[in-house]
């Protein structure tokens, strides 16, 4: 298996596992509508990363699996939309919130650099399709990065000082 394949591979397992905390993050921060709404919507643009990337992985020959697993919602999103609220009335719960947007921006650069190399592998190996895929994702990470950083700059102020 060449770079170019394993590149895919760890970009898909990457965009996999962002969706699933982004959505995770929405639902554990529900009383946090921003949080809540803008998640679940960065969420579905890794879904969506996630099909791209094993479209194009088939076509070059690599069979990187399904999308990631949004058919367990029903009782795990029930379970996490009760704790939401519980935990909304105890002073941890922005800890929590910018623990979890740490780590959101983590994964998202991590997805960022793969998303790079993928782009500088594909213009060396004059892979427009490659190219076109990058074109089309990589921004939308890029803007998952900034939301993470914005709201981490806007919340750590008041939560940090609060203790």
């Amino acid at each position: 298996m060449n770079g170019l394949n394993l590149t895919l591979r760890a970009l898909h397992h990457g965009e996999k596992h962002l969706a699933g905390q982004l959505t995770a993050v929405a639902e554990r921060h529900r009383t946090e509508h921003e949080i809540h709404h803008v998640a679940t919507d960065l969420a579905v643009w890794s879904r969506d990363h996630v099909a791209h990337l094993a479209e194009t992985a088939d076509a070059r020959g690599v069979h990187l699996g399904g999308s990631s697993g949004a058919s367990t919602a029903g009782v795990l999103s029930a379970l996490r939309e009760k704790a939401a609220e519980a935990m909304a009335h105890r002073p941890e719960p922005g800890l929590l919130l910018l623990r979890d947007l740490r780590e959101l921006h983590l994964g998202a650069a991590e997805n960022s650099l793969h998303w790079e190399m993928l782009a500088q592998a594909a213009q060396a190996a004059r892979d427009e399709r490659l190219l076109v895929l990058v074109s089309r994702c990589h921004p939308q990470t890029l803007r998952q990065m900034r939301w993470t950083n914005t709201m981490i700059k806007n919340l750590a102020p008041q939560i940090l000082t609060s203790f």
